[in-house]
């Protein structure tokens, strides 16, 4: 049986993830309609190097007796129900069986008699196909989106088929077939440890006494309630922050497990949130721009605080007072210092920034570009002078370009005319001296472009000529 302490701890923690419908939170956070079912797959190593002694007596014996009590203990809880897949049992170990795993024990509630009386028929003698074993695995979790599936693995060995028993774990989980694994490796023989822990959560009992509680330690993980409250707070670390999307991403299969928009009562405090400990986890703060944090500290069946710092500004993009607006709508790209975009919005909308530096370009003609600083709680208006209009009046074709005149009496290019087509544009442009450069389609040397210098004013039309040579 169980220690006293943790069949206490599993009725307590049972009823939530067990018993009672709670809210679920898998991508589109949609609640069950009726209670969870757990299912946990004993997938057991029966291969040749199983019948090595363990402290006065064959591992084999140790891990049926072990596993028997197990079941035995797990039998009355509701909405729970276990399977047992076995490998490496039914071929000796000359004929290398690569195939040799059978589902012994199809899940059913209360089954733990049927495990009991399987596992004193077998012996263990064959071949280590955990891969192979592994993927069989997917048809013996039964079709059902709302159950939690789990895998226990117990082996005293590696991979025997020249095989990748990884990728098949990642891809198993990529698909949802079960949670993150749990693998125990026993036995003090080999230290295999750093093979097998990129298939899950892995434990090493090299000893007896740790074999059993590390399979206590196991279930009582699995049938734990665990939550997590996230605080978002200011510079200060005050919690205030709130309404921002949160996504908690599996560091495994990097998939996007559960999405929450973050939540304040009125009281400041947030709120209490379901998940499943049997996964590890990316956080990512859907701020602008996000904050992601890696391997986030859960401890099952534990009330978890995490708490972050995402203090926030607004950026106002704010258009200048004129109407009717020549550039009609106008965007903005926001970047870091450094260059890399965060976001892009339009003028006449506000945007929540992440406190920091930034640089933003508001794509009006010439661009204008400004570093700015958000600080927290606090409102930057961004704003561009009224454009004015420079109008071109010949019906001339040809080719040219506008450039901005520095006040070092440099120049920058800024702008091409459409190339061999109509020389009759009106082009909304910012205030400043600028000079055209054009040359007709007709002309037969570089020697006849015409060069016009003018300036735009807000609110103005500017209108300038073009002449064929």
């Amino acid at each position: 049986m169980l220690p006293r302490l943790l069949r206490a701890l599993c009725f307590l923690l049972l009823v939530a993830p067990l018993g009672l419908p709670v809210q679920e939170a898998r991508a589109q956070n949609a609640p069950p309609e009726k209670p969870k079912v757990t299912r946990i797959l004993f997938l057991l190593d029966a291969s040749g190097s199983m019948m090595a002694p363990w402290e006065g007596q064959p591992r084999w014996e140790v891990a049926k007796r072990m596993l028997s009590k197990m079941v035995d203990s797990l039998n009355a809880y509701p909405n729970l129900e276990l399977g047992l897949r076995v490998y490496g049992h039914q071929y000796p170990n000359s004929e290398k069986n690569c195939q040799d795993s059978k589902l012994e024990v199809a899940f059913a509630p209360r089954n733990a008699a049927a495990i009991k009386k399987k596992l004193t028929t077998l012996k263990a003698q064959g071949n280590t196909p955990i891969t192979y074993s592994l993927e069989q695995s997917a048809n013996d979790f039964p079709t059902d989106k709302q159950s939690r599936n789990v895998l226990l693995l117990i082996t005293d060995g590696l991979e025997s088929c020249n095989r990748d028993p990884c990728a098949a774990s990642i891809a198993l989980q990529r698909k949802h077939v079960f949670l993150k694994p749990f693998v125990i490796g026993i036995g003090a023989e080999r230290d295999f440890g750093k093979q097998l822990e990129c298939l899950g959560q892995y434990y090493n009992a090299a000893e007896v006494k740790t074999f059993r509680t590390v399979m206590n330690d196991v279930i009582a993980k699995t049938l734990s309630k665990t939550t997590v409250s996230v605080n978002l707070t200011d510079a200060n670390g005050k919690p205030v922050e709130t309404n921002v999307n949160m996504t908690f991403v599996n560091n495994v299969t990097e998939q996007p497990e559960y999405n929450y928009v973050h939540y304040r009562d009125a009281q400041g405090k947030a709120d209490v949130l379901d998940i499943d400990a049997l996964q590890s986890y990316d956080l990512v703060i859907n701020t602008v721009p996000p904050v992601r944090q890696a391997n986030i500290p859960i401890t099952p069946g534990k009330a978890n605080v995490l708490t972050y710092k995402t203090p926030q500004g607004t950026l106002w993009l704010q258009n200048p007072p004129l109407s009717p607006n020549p550039y009609g709508t106008i965007r903005a790209v926001v970047r870091t210092p450094a260059g890399a975009t965060v976001t892009a919005g339009t003028f006449g909308t506000r945007q929540k920034l992440l406190a920091g530096n930034y640089e933003v370009e508001a794509l009006t003609l010439p661009r204008t570009i400004r570093r700015l600083t958000i600080k927290q709680g606090q409102e930057y208006t961004f704003t561009y002078d009224a454009p004015g209009t420079l109008n071109i009046t010949s019906d001339l074709k040809g080719y040219g370009s506008i450039y901005q005149l520095n006040d070092d009496e440099s120049q920058t290019w800024i702008y091409d005319l459409p190339q061999g087509g109509s020389s009759k544009i009106n082009l909304p442009m910012q205030p400043g001296a600028y000079r055209l450069v054009f040359r007709t389609a007709t002309s037969n040397g570089s020697k006849y472009t015409d060069v016009r210098n003018f300036s735009i004013r807000s609110g103005q039309t500017t209108s300038v000529a073009i002449f064929g040579k």
